[in-house]
């Protein structure tokens, strides 16, 4: 692997995603057997893949799935077969509940009465919608956590939520990732920013526990913060930066 003594460091993240070469992941564990810090980013990273994952899950529509439990009894369950397991990511095995989900849905949609027909075919072209958006996501954000050049920073809110932010100049963006944060006030919501040449500009929204993407290129940017503001967002802060965090070189 060449790299940097120093670079070792932002392998946690692809290291957490099973992205590295099986040389560059021994070379990883033995380093992480001595590294508390880089022991924190992998446990960090793998909670922020687990979140991803749940977020994407979509849940069936009700008369879909109480069709589907009421024929689960007339169904003739096959013998278990052992088959030796293949290694796959998370990434790749999310997708595929993914898709399952929107073929179970069409499945399900095609055995229905004519009258369902219709509107379960609408649900499914929102399913997939929601599905392929998700998984868009999920490709963008990985694609950052796991970029060669990603560089990670972490902070703490001024209400207690722990955050961090990894940054890719390949990607020209950035994630931010939460845990911990506080449910905002009724009519405010939680605004992320970048910081250029002492200007903040707004770089998207953080609304629960889980992984955004920024907006926004952070080529040259110095910083990203957090501050609660009106539902809808601020064109600049309105109330002082819950977090500001300087993005590392």
């Amino acid at each position: 692997m060449n790299r940097h003594a120093s670079d070792v460091h932002g392998l946690a993240a692809p290291y957490a995603l099973d992205a590295l070469d099986p040389g560059e992941r021994v070379e990883f564990a033995a380093h992480l057997a001595a590294c508390a810090a880089c022991g924190q980013d992998v446990a960090d990273f793998r909670a922020t893949a687990a979140r991803l994952a749940a977020a994407a899950a979509q849940a069936p529509p009700v008369p879909m799935k109480q069709r589907t439990l009421a024929a689960i009894d007339h169904v003739r369950q096959h013998q278990p077969r052992v088959a030796a397991a293949a290694p796959v990511s998370w990434r790749g095995a999310l997708r595929r509940n993914v898709l399952s989900m929107a073929l179970a849905a069409s499945l399900a949609a095609a055995a229905s009465s004519a009258g369902l027909a219709a509107w379960e075919h609408h649900e499914k072209q929102q399913l997939e919608q929601r599905a392929r958006q998700s998984e868009q996501r999920l490709d963008a954000v990985s694609g950052v956590l796991a970029a060669p050049d990603a560089r990670t920073v972490h902070g703490r809110a001024g209400n207690g939520a722990m955050a961090s932010a990894v940054v890719s100049d390949l990607r020209k963006t950035a994630v931010f990732t939460a845990s911990g944060l506080p449910a905002p006030p009724p009519g405010r919501t939680y605004q992320l920013w970048l910081g250029h040449d002492g200007t903040m500009r707004p770089a998207g929204f953080i609304h629960r526990d889980g992984a955004v993407l920024l907006d926004g290129d952070t080529a040259g940017a110095a910083a990203v913060g957090l501050t609660l503001e009106p539902a809808g967002g601020s064109p600049q802060p309105t109330t002082a930066p819950l977090l500001l965090m300087a993005l590392p070189a």
